[in-house]
């Protein structure tokens, strides 16, 4: 059994910071995440797209966000359990706890951060026929590397700010590339959508309103969708790889079963240290909610600077915490 002082479910951007205000405070952490690498959706879902609102970076790559969180923690030397899920809280007789993963790993702890982002999350699918036999052969929910679909014929279906981005992001690598849209509007950032609209009418992409992909073709692999539009006319186009960017469906998962205050699938949290209805149970990042909630990374880091304080009066009980600023005491390995 792993023993730590803290344990955070969740190695998103939050989490990472989490471990860092700890450390701080001499405490250490032991991180569990489903995802198989740190940084959550940061490194899942769009690594290469530019961050605007971190203090300090005009323009940060989510991808480079998670490099430099994880090079930030590296003196306090979080340990890590990637690729499980964490299934079960336990509390002991002394107000410690025991936290299990899907595979039976165990770690024994005296505070449990939830950082879990949106939980549990899987992509919101379309519902076409034999799609998931074409899955990681031809039909992929996000991308996660850029130069995978270097000149490929590539389906883009969505109307939001996802399908949008990588419809521009993509464009220039690709053989070809098609946007799909059911409707006649964007939902995303409007200038995005007018550009996506320049494009097409440059003809730099083929852009198709009032349709659907329909149905997913190919021999082990994909290589051609039907596309129906305005409900009327059908006809295939070829294609290397189909990419529905319709969201994402966040599942709270096994948390659900913590006996955790829950408001509309997030966790409830208190403001004065973001601690939950269990004590020396916390909840930081977009996992939680309080009024006034903005799901911002920049608000994560925040309530885990708090977070970490009320934590060091769990982890030390018997110690006075007494405010360092790093400027003065630079940062101390543990």
């Amino acid at each position: 059994m792993l023993t730590t002082d803290i344990c955070i479910v969740g190695a998103g951007p939050v989490g990472l910071f989490a471990v860092f205000e700890a450390g701080l405070l001499k405490m250490r952490c032991h991180v569990i995440d489903a995802l198989p690498v740190p940084g959550g959706q940061l490194s899942e879902i769009y690594p290469k797209k530019p961050i605007y609102d971190i203090p300090g970076f005009p323009e940060i790559l989510a991808g480079d966000l998670v490099k430099n969180l994880e090079k930030q923690i590296e003196p306090f030397h979080p340990t890590f359990t990637l690729g499980e899920r964490v299934e079960h809280l336990h509390k002991k007789e002394d107000g410690s706890f025991i936290v299990e993963t899907s595979e039976g790993t165990k770690v024994a702890c005296k505070v449990v951060v939830i950082a879990g982002g949106l939980g549990s999350f899987e992509p919101r699918k379309p519902a076409i026929d034999n799609l998931e036999t074409f899955e990681g052969k031809g039909v992929n929910y996000m991308v996660r590397d850029p130069e995978h679909f270097r000149s490929k014929r590539i389906v883009i279906a969505g109307g939001g700010d996802s399908a949008i981005d990588w419809t521009i992001y993509l464009a220039g690598l690709a053989e070809e590339l098609t946007l799909v849209h059911r409707g006649t509007t964007f939902r995303g950032a409007p200038e995005s959508a007018q550009k996506v609209l320049s494009m097409a009418e440059e003809g730099h992409i083929k852009l198709l309103l009032k349709s659907n992909v329909t149905d997913v073709h190919g021999n082990g692999k994909l290589n051609a969708v039907t596309v129906q539009v305005d409900n009327d006319t059908q006809y295939d186009i070829e294609a290397d790889y189909f990419i529905p960017l319709f969201g994402l469906v966040p599942k709270l998962g096994p948390l659900e079963n913590w006996n955790l205050e829950l408001e509309k699938g997030a966790v409830v949290v208190n403001t004065f240290d973001y601690s939950t209805n269990i004590p020396g149970v916390y909840a930081i990042g977009d996992i939680n909610t309080y009024p006034g909630k903005l799901k911002l990374i920049l608000c994560g880091f925040h309530e885990a600077a708090l977070m970490a304080q009320s934590a060091y009066n769990i982890v030390y009980p018997d110690k006075k915490f007494v405010l360092k600023y790093t400027t003065v005491n630079g940062i101390q390995e543990l």
